[in-house]
């Protein structure tokens, strides 16, 4: 089975609807993160709880062979957990401690324009014409105004920056092995050889920064909550889902619907955290779908 094979126009929405929830539920995830930061947790520790929580929720579903057929395979399978796990958390939140959030929220929210170019340029796994990068530009414009939300503070720290395209980098990179990957092995195994190499590749930051988090911390409602969200849905459930999505859909047409993130961040803010939501954020969001809808339009 090769990626963007589908049987029929019906399953074919299907899974976009699975990639548009997907996006939504890791739109939330900011704010998730945010509260357990609140309770003193870093991002590493999140990271690390998330994904070992995935990890040995899987492990009774694991079924027949552990390893990859060869060592070639694990190391792209490594790859994975590297690129989409603790590499990418690491450099993004690194990439905070020098830079504004906006500046980090625009520069992540342009990894669809990156993954459209680099499926262009690099793999050719699908055709991309020169409309949708004019599409994905859209997107991306109405992605700053939400982002800045009405506040047009704009400060540029080349490390802190630097950081956060290595981070979008890393993310291009996952969707375009995924597709690679699952011509030799199914949506599961690929999903729990990330959490596992994302946790195993995240060790060697503890002996630089020791693993604080303690009992009485996790016996608290908002922590343990909160992690059983990012544990158990949106990295065990969404991680595998996207898989699929990136499979059946292609690298392009499903990385295209992360626009929908800062949507959801915004929406979520304004309810859990009580953030303000101005005129010109809601016309981005306008601009973000647009330029969505017209993607996908194009694609079809």
């Amino acid at each position: 089975m090769s990626q963007g094979t589908i049987t029929s126009p019906k399953s074919e929405i299907l899974y976009h609807v699975v990639a548009i929830l997907t996006s939504a539920v890791w739109g939330t995830t900011f704010v998730s993160s945010k509260l357990l930061l609140e309770e003193g947790m870093t991002p590493a520790e999140i990271m690390f709880l998330r994904f070992a929580m995935a990890y040995v929720c899987m492990i009774p579903f694991i079924k027949g062979k552990l390893f990859c057929n060869n060592w070639r395979d694990e190391a792209l399978m490594m790859l994975l957990g590297i690129s989409g796990g603790s590499l990418y958390f690491l450099l993004e939140n690194s990439a905070l401690l020098y830079t504004q959030a906006s500046n980090v929220a625009i520069i992540i929210a342009a990894t669809p324009l990156l993954t459209t170019l680099a499926v262009h340029l690099i793999s050719h796994q699908e055709k991309v014409s020169k409309r949708l990068y004019g599409y994905s530009l859209l997107s991306l414009s109405g992605v700053a105004l939400v982002v800045f939300n009405g506040e047009f503070i704009l400060k540029l720290n080349p490390l802190g920056d630097i950081l956060t395209l290595g981070a979008a980098l890393m993310w291009v990179i996952y969707s375009i092995v995924v597709v690679k990957m699952e011509k030799r092995y199914d949506s599961l195994m690929i999903t729990r050889k990330v959490f596992f190499y994302g946790v195993l590749t995240l060790l060697p930051y503890f002996a630089i920064e020791p693993f604080g988090v303690t009992i009485e911390m996790l016996t608290r409602p908002i922590v343990i909550g909160n992690l059983l969200f990012l544990g158990l849905l949106a990295s065990l459930i969404c991680y595998w889902t996207w898989n699929v999505v990136i499979i059946k859909l292609g690298a392009v047409r499903s990385t295209n619907y992360l626009y929908i993130n800062p949507i959801i961040a915004m929406i979520t803010s304004y309810f859990v955290l009580n953030e303000h939501i101005t005129s010109l954020a809601i016309i981005g969001t306008a601009l973000i779908l647009t330029g969505m809808y017209l993607a996908q339009r194009q694609r079809r």
